[in-house]
C-alpha cells in the first residue's frame, strides 16, 4: 500500500541537523524537559556529573528493582558500569523506600546536588517513577541502547516533590483488527513506563478475531483468530505463556494489565468457532469488514453462560490485576428480538425489554468475576437497563455516561472519543494515511480534563483518570500504529499526572523536542506534522500561489527541482508563486533535524481543454458491470463478461453495488462545466478520467477518504468522463459503503459541487 510504504520510509532517520562540537549541549537538551511535568520543582546552581566512579546506593527488594533498571539503562548508553555500594560520601545515587516522603503511594522525592542524588518514596512504585524523572534530567541520549561517545553526562541540581493527579493512567490497544507481536507490545510498555503510565488495557476479542488461547475451547484460536482480507488469510494469537510473559514484563515496569473479553456483542469470531452459543446457530465467518456485527451471544441459552464462565475463569488466572474488562458496547438487539429463548428469558426474569436483558447478561458476568475477586469494568453501554452493582465504567460516547455512573457512586475512566481516541486523524485527511475518521490534534488531546465541569464536586473522587484508546482498524502496520499513537499518548500521560494549573501546551511542545530524540532511540515512528494546503496535482494556466500550514509549529523546507528537501533547502516562510510546470517537494523538520516524509506537489502548466459536442445526450451515465472478486484495476484487464446498465439516478446506482456481491463497474459519460476555469476534483472511485486524462488514481488504496484530489483546466461545455469503481473489501473497508462520491470546486471557491449520476449525460 502506498501510504504504508511512505510511513515506513519515514522511520529512517535523516540525521540530526543541529551540529554541535564535542561535549557541546545540543539544542534539544538545553533546559529542563521533564514529561509529565512534576508537581513541584525547584532549581539551584551547580550540576551533578555522572562518571565511571559514580556509586549506586540502595537496599531492599523494592529499591533493588528500580536500582537494577537504572544500572542497565546507564550501562547501555554511557558505558559506565555503576558499582553498587551500601553507603558513600559523595558521587553517588541513592534509592530508598522512605515513609517520610509524603507524596502518596505513587509519588516520590528527588534531590540532585553536585555531590549526590537522592530519590525516595514510600513505595517501590513511586521510587520507579522517581528514577524515570532522573533519567529525563539527563541528555536525551541516555535512552540509547548502545554507548554514546563524547557526551557530558551532567544534570542540573534540582529538588522535586511529585505525585500523580489520577490513579488510572492508561493506554488501550486493540490487537484484533490487526495483530501486534509480543515484541511490539513490550516496546510500547517500555515507553509507557518512561512517562509514568500504569495501566495497559489489552483488547483481546472482537468480531474480526479472537487473540487469546483458551485451552478448554481450542477452536477459538484455531478458527476464530483467522480471517480473509484481500484474498489472504490474516491470523495471529497469544498463547497463555506469551500472555504471562507480557504481564510479567509489564509488572517489572509497574504497569497493570487489564484484559478485555467482549460480551455480549463483538463476538462473531467466537461464534464462528462455536455457533451453538448464538441465537441462530450459524454458520458464520469471522468478519472481514469493520463496523458492528448483528450476531451476538444468545442471552436465553444457559449454556452460553457456562461457555463464558469457563473462558473468564481461564483468562482471570492469567491476569493478577483486580480489574477485568467485559466490553458491553455496540451489542445490537436484533437477534434477541427474534430469538425465542431470549424472549423467554425476558419473561421469566420479569425484564422490561432487550436493554434490561443486556443488563441481566452483564450482571451474570459480574457474578462470575466477583467469585474470582475481579472488579468488572465495561464501556458505557453497560449503564443501559441498570448498572451492575460493583461495575466501573469507561465513558467513550462523550462524557455523559461517566457523569451518570459517577453520580451513582461508580468509578469511571473517562475515554471520550473527541480527545483520547488515537485512531483519529491528527492532520488533514487529504495528506495523512487513511484513518477511521475524526480529528484530534495533539493540542486537543493535551487540553483534555477528565473531570467533567457538570460533575458534582462530591463525585470527583470517582474519576479514576483517562487513557488513550488505540483501535486498529486502519493501522495496517506496526509503524502506522505508532504514527497514530505518538506523541498524543504522551500528551495524555501529562493530562493524567499533572495538575491543570501546571499545564502549558507551548511549554509541552518545547519539552517534546527533547523527547522526540528519546523516542528515536526506541525506534518509535511518531507523527511529524505534514505540510498541508495544496492538493498534490495542480493545474495552472497563468500562475498559482502555494500556501502551506502545519498542525503545530514546525519549520518547513522545500525544493522546486524535484529533489528531496533537506535542512539546506529553501525554508518556507510565506506563500510563493509558481508560473511554470514544477515538481515541488516539501517536508517539515524538528529541532533535532529529523524530517517528516516528503510531500510531492506536481504542477503542470496547461492550455484549457476544449469541450466536445456529442450527437446524443441522455441524462445520467452509462454503466457496464461485471461480477467477480477484484482488488485493483489491474485485475480487470481483459475482462469481457460485462453487463450493460443505464444509471439514471443515485438510488439506482447504489443499489447495484453491495459488499456481499463483489463486482466492478465502469461509468462513462459527459460532465458539463459552467465556465472556463481550473476545476479541482475529489472522488473515492478507483480511477477518474476527464478529457482523456487519468486525473485521480486511488487504485490499490483503502478509499475511506479521498486522498488524491487533483485539478485540471477546462473550457465551458461538455467533457468526457470515465470512472472505474472496484466494488471490493480492501483493508476492511467496503468500497460499496462509499457509494457514488464525486465532487468538484472551481479555483478560489470554498464551496463544493457534489455530483450525482443524473448530473452527467451519456
Amino acid at each position: 500500500m502506498k501510504y504504508v510504504i511512505s510511513i515506513i520510509l519515514a522511520t529512517v532517520l535523516s540525521g540530526y541537523g543541529c551540529q554541535t562540537k564535542k561535549n557541546e549541549v545540543k539544542p534539544y537538551n538545553k533546559g529542563l524537559h521533564i514529561v509529565p511535568l512534576p508537581a513541584k520543582i525547584m532549581e539551584s546552581e551547580g550540576v551533578f556529573k555522572l562518571n565511571k566512579n559514580t556509586k549506586l546506593v540502595f537496599e531492599g527488594e523494592d529499591a533493588s528493582k528500580s536500582g537494577a533498571y537504572l544500572i542497565k539503562k546507564i550501562m547501555n548508553s554511557t558505558g559506565f558500569e555503576l558499582e553498587q555500594s551500601d553507603n558513600s560520601s559523595k558521587n553517588f545515587i541513592s534509592l530508598s523506600v522512605d515513609p517520610s516522603c509524603d507524596q502518596g503511594p505513587e509519588g516520590y522525592c528527588l534531590t540532585v546536588a553536585s555531590a549526590k542524588i537522592q530519590i525516595s518514596s514510600s513505595t517501590g512504585r513511586g521510587l520507579f517513577y522517581g528514577v524515570q524523572t532522573l533519567l529525563q534530567l539527563f541528555p536525551a541520549e541516555i535512552e540509547s541502547k548502545t554507548t554514546v561517545r563524547d557526551m557530558a553526562w551532567e544534570i542540573p541540581c534540582v529538588e522535586i516533590n511529585d505525585k500523580p493527579r489520577f490513579k488510572w493512567r492508561g493506554m488501550h490497544l486493540d490487537v484484533c483488527r490487526h495483530f501486534f507481536t509480543v515484541d511490539f507490545i513490550k516496546k510500547q510498555l517500555d515507553v509507557m513506563a518512561m512517562y509514568k503510565m500504569n495501566t495497559f488495557h489489552w483488547h483481546l476479542t472482537e468480531d474480526q478475531a479472537w487473540r487469546i488461547e483458551i485451552k478448554k475451547y481450542p477452536k477459538l484460536t484455531e478458527i476464530g483468530s483467522k480471517r480473509v482480507d484481500e484474498g489472504k488469510e490474516h491470523g495471529g494469537y497469544y498463547t497463555q505463556e506469551q500472555v504471562k510473559e507480557i504481564v510479567d514484563y509489564a509488572a517489572e515496569r509497574f504497569i497493570d494489565v487489564v484484559p478485555e473479553i467482549e460480551l455480549p456483542g463483538h463476538a462473531l469470531a467466537a461464534l464462528t468457532a462455536y455457533p451453538e452459543y448464538s441465537c441462530t446457530g450459524g454458520p458464520f465467518k469471522v468478519r472481514n469488514v469493520w463496523g458492528v456485527e448483528p450476531d451476538i451471544y444468545c442471552a436465553g441459552n444457559d449454556e452460553t453462560f457456562t461457555f463464558i464462565e469457563n473462558i473468564l475463569d481461564e483468562v482471570a488466572t492469567l491476569f493478577p490485576y483486580e480489574y477485568f474488562h467485559i466490553g458491553g458496547d455496540e451489542a445490537p438487539k436484533d437477534r434477541w428480538k427474534e430469538c425465542a429463548k431470549c424472549q423467554a428469558r425476558i419473561r421469566k426474569e420479569g425484564l422490561h425489554d432487550e436493554h434490561e436483558l443486556q443488563s441481566y447478561f452483564i450482571k451474570r458476568a459480574e457474578s462470575i468475576l466477583l467469585k474470582r475477586n475481579k472488579k468488572m469494568i465495561g464501556w458505557d453501554e453497560i449503564l443501559e437497563g441498570g448498572l451492575a452493582q460493583s461495575a466501573s465504567v469507561m465513558s467513550w460516547r462523550g462524557e455523559q455516561g461517566g457523569i451518570t455512573a459517577a453520580s451513582q457512586g461508580h468509578d469511571v475512566v473517562m475515554t471520550p472519543g473527541n480527545w483520547v481516541y488515537l485512531d483519529h486523524y491528527q492532520g488533514s485527511s487529504k495528506v495523512e494515511p487513511v484513518a477511521i475518521g475524526g480529528y484530534t490534534t495533539l493540542e486537543e488531546s493535551y487540553g483534555y480534563d477528565p473531570v467533567p465541569e457538570k460533575l458534582d464536586p462530591e463525585r470527583v473522587k470517582h474519576i479514576l483518570g483517562t487513557q488513550g484508546n488505540v483501535w486498529s482498524e486502519y493501522m495496517y502496520s506496526p509503524e502506522l500504529a505508532e504514527y497514530r499513537i505518538y506523541p498524543r499518548i504522551i500528551a495524555l500521560a501529562e493530562v493524567n499526572w499533572t495538575a491543570p494549573d501546571r499545564k502549558d501546551y507551548h511549554d509541552f511542545l518545547r519539552r517534546m523536542d527533547n523527547h522526540f530524540v528519546r523516542l528515536d532511540y526506541h525506534d518509535i515512528n511518531y507523527h511529524i506534522p505534514l505540510p498541508e494546503g495544496p492538493v498534490s496535482k495542480i493545474a495552472l494556466v497563468d500562475s498559482v500561489v502555494l500556501k502551506f500550514a502545519t498542525t503545530r509549529p514546525t519549520d518547513m523546507y522545500y525544493t522546486l527541482d524535484g529533489s528531496a528537501p533537506d535542512l539546506e533547502s529553501m525554508k518556507y516562510t510565506e506563500p510563493f508563486v509558481i508560473k511554470d510546470s514544477k515538481t515541488v517537494k516539501i517536508r517539515t523538520a524538528l529541532l533535532s533535524g529529523k524530517m517528516s516524509p516528503v510531500r510531492t506537489i506536481q504542477i503542470s502548466k496547461q492550455e484549457f481543454r476544449d469541450p466536445v459536442d456529442p450527437e446524443e445526450k441522455n441524462t445520467g451515465l452509462s454503466l457496464k458491470i461485471a461480477q467477480g472478486e477484484f482488488y485493483t484495476t489491474k485485475d480487470i484487464a481483459g475482462l469481457t463478461d460485462w453487463k450493460e446498465e443505464k444509471a439514471v439516478n443515485l438510488k439506482q446506482t447504489n443499489s447495484l453495488f453491495n459488499y456481499h456481491t463483489p463486482s466492478v463497474g465502469i461509468f462513462e459519460g459527459y460532465l458539463e462545466v459552467p465556465e472556463d476555469d481550473i476545476y479541482e476534483f475529489s472522488t473515492d472511485t478507483d480511477e477518474f478520467y476527464i478529457a482523456g486524462e487519468l486525473l485521480i488514481d486511488n487504485d490499490g488504496e483503502v478509499k475511506r477518504y479521498s486522498r488524491n484530489d487533483a485539478s485540471i483546466a477546462l473550457r465551458k461545455g461538455l467533457h468526457p468522463v470515465k470512472m472505474v469503481f472496484v466494488n471490493n473489501v480492501y483493508g476492511g473497508w467496503p468500497q460499496a459503503w462509499n457509494g457514488f462520491r464525486i465532487s468538484y470546486k472551481r479555483r478560489g471557491d470554498s464551496g463544493v459541487v457534489k455530483l450525482q449520476p443524473e448530473d452527467f449525460v451519456h
